[in-house]
């Protein structure tokens, strides 16, 4: 074909596509009126996880083209969302302010027509969605880096709320601030004290003079280099990601300065439904043992035995007793699989409680 029956041709598929997004969007809306109809009067939940979780898959397993399969996943999860919000647009509460990694990693999990409030602490979060305001909360949950976020942990001991999804999101940090500085001219950075840490050695050849300052996040630390109130002769620098450049109009003074290349972090949604199985799923539960010699051997080794694959330990203090633990497990499998159910049983006869903090969909984007 020549360019113009190409462009023709395209033209043609364009019209099919935008006949069949028009056509999905009502079949959306007509599901959102049949959940009304049949909740008895009972709040509806329109967003599953796990049916969303099993549609992206398919997505990636039928994908033969030459686009790669997450990147037709990541369209299909933008007209999801748009669907989506026909039915109740989706309220979640995000560890802000706005320009964070966490807002970004809500994007990510809900789409573009998601509609986002910043919160100010990650308790603050979990009160959104604790009191209704919010369907769902995605906050962080653990950085390759630098290991875990315990206040998240710390929140779930006291909240009803499950864990819903997960999202992975490669963390890549960059300086930024004026174009026009010099970095032997910097005198301050700011950040959030993680991402200083995670970008110590960068920082230490590259920009030993200037002092670094902690903030309560990435893009408040942008939002004050943007602000351009500094005292005469300081001149300023942040850390973050592209969205805080973006939204508070900084400058890239050097890019991707973290010391690990493979950065990421690990974002949990939290809310009040709870996923069924999808085949690839992954459950977190709280642990508390007695403390007597081999309490620690006996919990694990039902997952040696039984084969199942654990993917995280985390200790925390308990609040019940000095120098009594908590223990945070995450293993595969979903807690209604029959090897889960088993194992479950096993550790409660072990442990002094057991709280099951949600099993859930594994990240697919």
């Amino acid at each position: 074909m020549n360019l113009d029956e190409l462009r023709q041709a395209i033209d043609s598929v364009d019209l099919d596509i935008q006949r069949l997004i028009e056509k999905r969007a009502d079949l959306a809306q007509q599901v959102g009126r049949v959940k009304k109809a049949d909740s008895g009067g009972q709040p509806v939940v329109f967003y599953r996880p796990d049916r969303e979780a099993m549609v992206l898959r398919r997505v990636m397993e039928r994908a033969e083209g030459d686009l790669p399969p997450q990147r037709t996943a990541q369209i299909f999860r933008e007209i999801m969302s748009a669907c989506l919000a026909l039915e109740e647009p989706t309220q979640i509460a995000f560890l802000g302010p706005q320009g964070t990694f966490t807002e970004a990693a809500a994007h990510k999990h809900f789409g573009s027509a998601g509609v986002l409030n910043p919160q100010t602490t990650i308790r603050d979060v979990f009160r959104e969605v604790e009191a209704g305001s919010a369907h769902y909360g995605v906050v962080p949950v653990e950085n390759s880096t630098e290991g875990v976020v315990s206040h998240t942990l710390d929140s779930f001991i006291a909240s009803p709320l499950k864990i819903c999804g997960e999202v992975e999101m490669p963390i890549h940090h960059n300086l930024m601030g004026d174009g026009q500085v010099e970095l032997r001219d910097i005198t301050h950075v700011y950040s959030h004290q993680q991402s200083l840490a995670q970008c110590r050695q960068w920082l230490d050849a590259n920009l030993p003079q200037a002092e670094r300052i902690a903030v309560n996040s990435n893009a408040e630390a942008a939002r004050m280099v943007a602000q351009d109130s500094r005292p005469a002769g300081q001149i300023w620098a942040s850390i973050g990601g592209d969205v805080a450049a973006k939204r508070y109009e900084l400058d890239f003074l050097a890019r991707r300065i973290e010391d690990e290349p493979d950065n990421s972090t690990r974002f949990l949604v939290i809310g009040r439904v709870e996923p069924g199985s999808t085949g690839k799923d992954k459950t977190s539960i709280i642990v508390s043992l007695s403390n007597q010699p081999g309490a620690l051997y006996a919990l694990l080794e039902p997952f040696n035995r039984r084969g199942v694959d654990m993917t995280r330990l985390e200790t925390r203090p308990a609040r019940m007793a000095t120098w009594a633990y908590v223990f945070y497990i995450d293993f595969s499998g979903h807690q209604n699989d029959p090897e889960i159910e088993g194992l479950l049983a096993e550790l409660r006869d072990q442990a002094l409680e057991l709280q099951i903090l949600g099993s859930y969909p594994t990240a697919v984007l």
